[in-house]
C-alpha cells in the first residue's frame, strides 16, 4: 500500500494521551519506558471508527477501530512501543507514525492483527512505506460492517495482497508461512557457503530450490493448484 487513509471527520476525537499513562497501564519495564521517552514526542487518539461515527454494524470480534497518531522524536519507532499501546486498549488500533526533519514530513500507517485476549508481539506489525505528508489521502474503504472494514484496512498493509475470495486469517497464515520459509532459505544459503562436502552441497541446493518454489507459489497473487 502506498497511500494513507482520509479518516472521516465524523469519527474525529483529537485527544492527546500522556505517555506516562500508556506505559504505566502497560506495566512497562525500565527499557520500554526509556523507549517511550527517547522515541515518542506525542501520542494522539485521533479517530474512533464505529457504529456511531460510520453507521457500520459492529461484529463479535470488531466493535470499534481506534486511530492513534504517534509523533516521533527521531526517524523510527521500536514496535515494542506500539505493542505496549495496543496492550492498554481493548479494541483494534491503526497507528499513523509521523516524523519530521526540517521542511519535510513523512508518515507511515501500521497495525497488527489484534484478537480478543491475544498478545501482540513487535514482529506482528505490518506497515506501509514512508509517505510524504503532502501526498493526497484516499477515501476510507467501503465495507458492510466493522469486521469487513478492519479486514480491508489490515489487508492493505500486508506485504502480499489478499487473494480473491481469501479471508484475512488465511492471508495472515500465508504471510506467516512465507516468513518462515524465507528464514529457512537464508539459513540454508549460509550453510551452503561454508559446506565443504559436495554431496551435502547438492542436498542443500535441493532444499533451497524446494522452499523457493513454495515461496513463489505463496506469493503469487492467484491461488496455486498445488497448495
Amino acid at each position: 500500500m502506498t497511500d494513507l487513509i482520509q479518516w472521516p471527520e465524523t469519527a474525529k476525537v483529537d485527544r492527546v494521551i500522556p505517555k506516562e499513562r500508556l506505559y504505566a497501564e502497560a506495566s512497562a519495564g525500565a527499557a520500554l519506558k526509556q523507549r517511550f521517552v527517547d522515541e515518542v514526542q506525542r501520542v494522539r487518539w485521533a479517530y474512533k471508527l464505529g457504529e456511531e461515527s460510520l453507521r457500520l454494524a459492529p461484529s463479535e470480534s470488531v466493535t470499534e477501530i481506534q486511530v492513534f497518531v504517534v509523533d516521533l522524536k527521531g526517524s523510527s519507532l521500536d514496535n515494542s512501543v506500539l505493542a505496549a499501546i495496543d496492550k492498554t486498549v481493548p479494541s483494534q488500533i491503526v497507528f499513523e507514525l509521523r516524523r519530521k526533519d526540517g521542511l519535510w514530513a513523512e508518515q507511515v500507517m501500521t497495525a497488527a492483527y489484534k484478537r480478543t485476549g491475544s498478545k501482540i508481539r513487535g514482529s506482528d506489525y505490518f506497515r506501509t512505506g514512508w509517505i510524504s505528508s503532502e501526498q493526497p489521502r484516499i477515501p476510507l474503504p467501503a465495507a458492510l460492517d466493522m469486521d469487513g472494514l478492519y479486514s480491508q484496512l489490515l489487508g492493505s498493509l500486508l506485504p502480499h495482497p489478499i487473494r480473491p475470495v481469501e479471508d484475512l486469517s488465511d492471508a495472515l497464515d500465508r504471510v506467516g508461512r512465507i516468513r518462515v520459509l524465507t528464514r529457512e532459505i537464508s539459513a540454508l544459503e549460509k550453510k551452503l557457503h561454508t559446506e565443504p562436502q559436495l554431496n551435502r552441497k547438492i542436498d542443500l541446493r535441493k532444499q533451497i530450490k524446494e522452499r523457493t518454489q513454495v515461496v513463489a507459489e505463496l506469493t503469487d497473487p492467484l491461488p496455486s493448484n498445488k497448495e
